[in-house]
């Protein structure tokens, strides 16, 4: 009983107190995202399976069309076809478009502290883990305030080269995830979602690597009568002044999608 009295009073004691607090909070974090991770749905609830790409303003879903109208090539209309006017991607995407900044702006903190490469909820649960193991010794093995400023101080910088050794490992288990970019597209077998494809006109729903599907502006390099709505078509090539892919005639052979 001795020793476990001894364990609180130095977890509870100056500096380690500081890690103490901020350790209870990552260990219930990490208990609530494996409780999540065991419940159906409870981390990946309410996916959108829409793929967000600003892919020449193309919209997400096909719909009535807004007839009468015959927009420049990044807007799709036109009298009695089928398809959505182009609601760009990145227009439907403001509220991510803020989340994604306030991540990049954290990985840029971590990255200048040596620390990128890791998640990070990671990474901050590493730093907070050593800073406290090295708070705790020091705080067992010293007394005084001026000794235990300098276990403080020491426990920061050991919990900062400590993290930067353990995540260099670490960063081999998390993958980097690439930005879509309109380019993954090409060579990819789309939909055509408008009455017809022409030069100046044109949509087609894509599926792209992870299942997600947009609808993006088309074009034809040569005049196709036989590019309808319904029929399969080749995305090969990419405009970036026009916005608009370049699609052909394609029939998929048997089982491919």
């Amino acid at each position: 009983m001795a020793g476990t009295g001894g364990f609180f009073t130095a977890a509870l004691a100056f500096p380690t107190a500081l890690f103490s607090f901020a350790l209870v909070v990552v260990v219930g974090y990490w208990l609530l995202m494996l409780l999540g991770g065991l419940v159906p749905g409870a981390v990946h609830g309410g996916h959108d399976g829409g793929h967000h790409l600003d892919a020449g303003h193309a919209g997400h879903h096909p719909g009535a069309g807004h007839g009468g109208h015959s927009g420049p090539a990044g807007h799709a209309g036109h009298p009695g076809d089928v398809g959505h006017p182009g609601h760009g991607a990145g227009g439907h995407d403001a509220d991510a478009g803020s989340d994604r900044h306030g991540a990049g702006h954290h990985t840029n903190v971590l990255d200048a502290l040596g620390l990128g490469g890791v998640p990070v909820t990671v990474a901050v649960s590493l730093l907070v883990a050593i800073a406290w193991f090295v708070s705790l010794a020091g705080t067992v093995l010293t007394s005084g305030a001026p000794a235990r400023g300098g276990v403080f101080a020491v426990a920061l910088v050991a919990s900062w080269a400590g993290t930067r050794v353990l995540v260099r490992p670490l960063s081999r288990l998390f993958p980097q995830d690439r930005p879509a970019t309109r380019g993954d597209f090409v060579g990819r077998v789309c939909v055509i979602r408008t009455g017809r494809v022409t030069a100046g006109f044109g949509q087609a729903e894509v599926t792209a690597e992870d299942g997600s599907t947009a609808i993006v502006q088309v074009r034809t390099a040569e005049p196709e009568p036989g590019l309808t709505a319904g029929r399969t078509a080749l995305i090969f090539d990419y405009d970036p002044e026009g916005e608009h892919f370049l699609v052909a005639p394609f029939d998929p052979p048997s089982g491919l999608s």
